[in-house]
């Protein structure tokens, strides 16, 4: 049966033992709807819950919460139990304290949520062997970090972790002790990009903690500073420490309101032309509504690349990608991430990872 995670919005008023009535009032009528109510969470500070129900479908969802207690959900989500567990830690209700009638839990699903990438700055062929036991180490290492920083690891790929926090001040000294674990091992061919932000599970997207993510991946994507944080972090951080900063450390970046909101606006429209032949910068300026110098001043500052440079590294990390999967034609992924000819792809390519793009090494 499909698993959905609901939000509610909280009217004022309503505190953890009222979402628990709730709760319970939903157990004792789930089987009249051919639900499962497995668990919740609440958020007193953000006015919201979230309840994980199996449920035949949506509306079955909503029929037993109308007839339960009236409040409908503002959005539903299918979720995976595995995904939810990764992120939130839990997929059915902590144990009852003994001779409490209500389960009342007082836990917010508001998640840090960081984004680690390991980039190949070259990939000479005398290097590859050395790169790849690298990365197996550094592996290893984020993985042990994480779990000392009580962080929960929900997806990992050779080169990409993306993990979980309850704690804002656990994910930063995390996000720190992976830098400075990187900063003690030489590997002039690598470097790392975090990216941390917050959230909720559910919004207007389909997937769980998806405008977190997707913020803390264009953090580490694009973000000018090898550790990059929005305001919101560096925030609660100061909340959860009795207002003292953040630690100073190398590289660090704290981007501000405007900083975000274009580089979401940034990312949105890359993600959708990168690979057209024909795009320009004038068609970042006309869609992103900056002036030629004004886009650039904003690119230098945020990303540390001009508008042509960031579009063309962007794409030849797309086809780095692609050029690792076997059997992909060089030109088929030169024509695919928006070059204009094999020749010029290959140059680029060459100059950016100092080996042809017949020369990568499959995964």
């Amino acid at each position: 049966m499909p698993l959905f995670l609901d939000l509610h919005e909280l009217p004022e008023g309503i505190t953890a033992a009222h979402v628990a009535e709730m709760h319970q009032v939903d157990l004792d009528l789930e089987h009249k709807y051919n639900c499962r109510g497995l668990t919740y969470w609440c958020d007193e500070k953000r006015k919201a819950a979230f309840c994980l129900i199996e449920a035949p479908n949506k509306q079955a969802l909503i029929n037993l919460h109308e007839n339960a207690h009236g409040a409908i959900p503002t959005r539903i989500i299918e979720v995976n139990d595995t995904i939810v567990e990764s992120f939130l830690g839990r997929i059915q209700d902590p144990e009852k304290s003994k001779n409490v009638k209500l389960n009342i839990i007082n836990d917010p699903a508001f998640r840090t949520i960081m984004v680690v990438k390991i980039k190949n700055k070259s990939l000479r062929d005398s290097n590859i062997n050395i790169l790849k036991a690298a990365l197996r180490g550094y592996s290893t290492s984020i993985k042990s970090i994480t779990t000392q920083f009580n962080g929960r690891l929900v997806k990992q790929e050779v080169n990409f972790f993306l993990i979980s926090f309850e704690s804002v001040s656990d994910a930063i000294h995390c996000g720190i002790k992976i830098q400075q674990t990187h900063n003690r091992v030489i590997t002039p061919d690598l470097e790392f990009k975090i990216g941390l932000s917050a959230g909720i599970p559910v919004t207007d997207k389909e997937g769980i903690f998806e405008d977190t993510i997707k913020t803390s991946d264009y953090l580490s994507d694009i973000a000018k500073g090898d550790y990059s944080i929005t305001t919101a972090i560096k925030d609660l951080y100061e909340g959860e420490n009795q207002n003292n900063s953040i630690p100073k450390i190398k590289n660090i970046h704290v981007l501000n309101s405007k900083e975000e909101v274009f580089m979401r606006q940034l990312m949105a429209y890359t993600e959708k032309i990168w690979s057209h032949t024909t795009t320009s910068v004038s068609d970042f300026e006309e869609n992103l509504g900056y002036s030629k110098s004004q886009l650039f001043r904003t690119m230098k500052n945020l990303v540390g690349k001009s508008p042509n440079i960031f579009l063309r590294d962007y794409r030849l990390n797309k086809a780095l990608e692609l050029l690792q999967k076997q059997g992909r034609n060089i030109s088929e992924v030169a024509y695919q991430t928006g070059f204009s000819s094999p020749a010029y792809f290959s140059k680029c390519f060459h100059k950016k990872f100092g080996v042809l793009p017949s020369n990568v090494i499959f995964k």
